[in-house]
């Protein structure tokens, strides 16, 4: 059996005929519940096998046509590609007609046919004015041109004819792609003896094949694929577009209901806030406001919630706006995904749209930022790369792991890392630094002049100052060290500054012109240390030695630590340059002779005692060039 992964769904008013039409056309009977055949209506979904006269197989989706059943037509609609609108010659045009085809209109549905049933009931005018009004229905959607084909299922008037329209539609439509990771919305859940539970519906994204390892949201039960069937018959794999049944082990289907998710581990997340890009039904009778309780129809799911709008106090008939749903019951979805919104009470359709994003906190109202990202992200569903570049361009921690860039956009790693190297081609997108980690070009130049701005502010706060502790810029900038660590590579890499040994940060054209009072200073405070050598003075007597307060000596001191004239040992002590080379030529020479550090003889050596020689030695263990190892030291390899 080839499958053309399609699924044609059928719509309209109650008693019109749908359930006995696709009997006519495929064989089944999709009133599958005792309740539904002694009622003689259809109650929820059912499914058929339609065959193409090539010989490929089709999916039919009968729906219910009650109003009290349009929660079970929406979960139905989200999987259907074409839609067979049926209205019957004695009736015409009912109130489910127009909110069925307003709802394939929302959920994104755009093409298919009219059957106009029921015509041997009554006389050919009738039936001209039964078509008449619904061409006049019709009028500004999808099936404006669709054709409208008069058919009697119980008599078999123009069964055959309806069946090759339909062959051609589908057979002209474009398949399902198998792209992305595997997402099945449930419709339906139960167990069979012997096998375990099994899991039914039409996948809308990716592929799935016996042994491989779903996860149930939102449970998070995780089970092994036993067995597959599409459209009843076993197969090795399921693709977008099928009708499927998956059996599963290791689920409990008691824990499993219509509206949940089954799909590739790791990549979806019950979410209780989503935004939306929302339009509103042409004939709604009441305004959308904020706030509004709903119900929120996405895949099979069927949630209550509160609609927030972003960038309007209120929707009439025919107007879009950006939203944000703040959901009690918690959903499963992705962008792009569609979904169709009825009020809580009274139960009326009032318009639907597209998910645009898993929001990952509150969205402000009337936010210029929020809206301008947002209606990025609408623009860029049609692509896949684009869709990416939104992600990585509205991300908030910038600098981004591809396997979370892979988990937002819903593809495998390696399809999610072809679509960032293309993006770097264009110039749109960069992996700087170390590990699979990707930034937007925007970003990483607002980010970099983020960080020169910063480094340009502490020298204008620190005049005398030639270098930057990194510490000083990540408090400023607020960057990750990582990330930060990366931007610094960067601008040394352009020329624009060294990155030092112990995280100290000097700008290539950094120059520092001393009044004569600070350059007096400089000289004092470097004719003392050097002769002091290795007993320096702490900062205290050094400035009462010069005349200036504590805070005027930190600051020469700090502009020779930078010149490389003074080494800063911990605390309060300062060494010069000069007796610092020779105390670390002694360390060395020591070591190499003894196999380890003598201290006694390295005290003899330098002529300093304990005070001031326990403080070098741990200057010399931070910079990385000893090491303790038991009670002593010895040179760090």
């Amino acid at each position: 059996m080839e499958i053309q992964p399609i699924v044609i769904g059928t719509a309209g008013h109650i008693d019109h005929g749908k359930s006995t039409l696709v009997q006519a056309l495929t064989g089944t009977d999709p009133d599958r519940w005792a309740e539904e055949k002694e009622r003689g209506m259809t109650i929820d979904l059912g499914f058929a096998r339609f065959e193409l006269p090539d010989g490929r197989t089709v999916g039919i989706v009968d729906v219910p046509g009650h109003e009290r059943f349009v929660r079970n037509m929406v979960a139905g609609a989200t999987g259907i590609d074409l839609v067979m609108l049926v209205v019957a010659a004695d009736d015409g045009v009912m109130p489910q007609t127009r909110e069925h085809l307003a709802i394939m209109e929302l959920v994104g549905v755009g093409r298919g046919l009219v059957a106009l049933t029921k015509v041997d009931l009554v006389d050919e005018e009738l039936v001209e004015l039964a078509e008449e009004d619904i061409r006049e229905t019709l009028e500004g959607t999808f099936l404006a041109e669709a054709p409208i084909l008069r058919v009697a299922a119980v008599a078999g008037i123009g069964i055959e004819e309806l069946r090759q329209a339909l062959a051609q539609i589908a057979a002209e439509a474009e398949p399902r792609t198998t792209e992305g990771v595997f997402r099945l919305p449930i419709q339906r859940v139960f167990s069979v003896r012997g096998f375990g539970t099994v899991l039914t519906g039409i996948p809308v994204s990716g592929r799935v094949a016996v042994g491989d390892i779903l996860e149930v949201l939102p449970s998070g039960q995780k089970g092994k694929v036993r067995g597959i069937q599409a459209y009843h018959d076993k197969v090795e794999v399921a693709c977008a577009g099928h009708s499927t049944a998956l059996n599963l082990t290791d689920i409990d289907h008691a824990r499993v209901s219509r509206g949940d998710v089954v799909a590739s581990p790791g990549f979806f997340r019950a979410l209780t806030m989503v935004g939306g890009q929302m339009h509103t039904l042409r004939d709604l009778d009441r305004p959308v406001v904020n706030r509004m309780k709903v119900r929120v129809h996405t895949g099979t799911a069927d949630s209550l919630g509160e609609l927030v709008l972003l960038d309007a106090t209120e929707l009439g008939p025919e107007q879009q706006g950006l939203v944000q749903f703040r959901m009690e019951e918690p959903l499963v979805c992705a962008p792009g995904d569609r979904f169709v919104v009825r009020l809580a009470s009274p139960v009326v359709t009032l318009g639907g749209g597209v998910i645009l994003e898993e929001s990952r906190y509150r969205l402000k109202r009337f936010k210029t930022f929020v809206i301008d990202e947002l209606e990025r992200q609408a623009a860029s569903l049609g692509s896949p790369s684009a869709l990416l570049e939104a992600l990585l361009a509205r991300h908030p921690e910038r600098w981004v792991p591809i396997e979370e860039l892979a988990i937002g956009l819903k593809r495998e790693r390696g399809e999610t890392r072809t679509l960032l190297e293309g993006l770097a081609t264009e110039g749109k997108a960069s992996s700087p630094g170390p590990g699979e980690r990707w930034i937007h070009r925007d970003a990483l130049d607002l980010s970099l002049e983020q960080t020169r701005d910063a480094i340009a502010k502490y020298f204008e706060e620190n005049p005398t100052r030639r270098k930057v502790d990194v510490r000083d810029l990540r408090a400023v900038t607020q960057l990750a060290p990582g990330f930060l660590g990366v931007l610094l590579e960067q601008m040394q890499g352009a020329g624009e500054l060294t990155v030092e040994a112990g995280g100290m940060i000097a700008p290539a054209d950094r120059s520092v012109e001393l009044d004569p009072e600070t350059a007096r200073l400089r000289e004092g405070a470097l004719e003392k240390l050097g002769a002091a050598g290795f007993q320096p003075p702490s900062q205290g007597e050094l400035a009462a030695d010069l005349g200036v307060s504590g805070k005027v000596l930190q600051r020469v001191l700090q502009l020779l630590v930078d010149e490389g004239e003074v080494v800063h040992l911990g605390a309060d002590l300062f060494i010069a340059g000069g007796p610092h080379a020779k105390a670390k030529q002694a360390v060395l020479e020591n070591c190499q002779r003894n196999g380890e550090l003598v201290i006694p003889e390295l005290r003899d050596v330098l002529g300093t005692t304990r005070k001031y020689l326990i403080p070098l030695l741990e200057h010399f263990d931070s910079v990385g060039m000893t090491a303790r190892r038991g009670g002593t030291r010895v040179l760090k390899k």
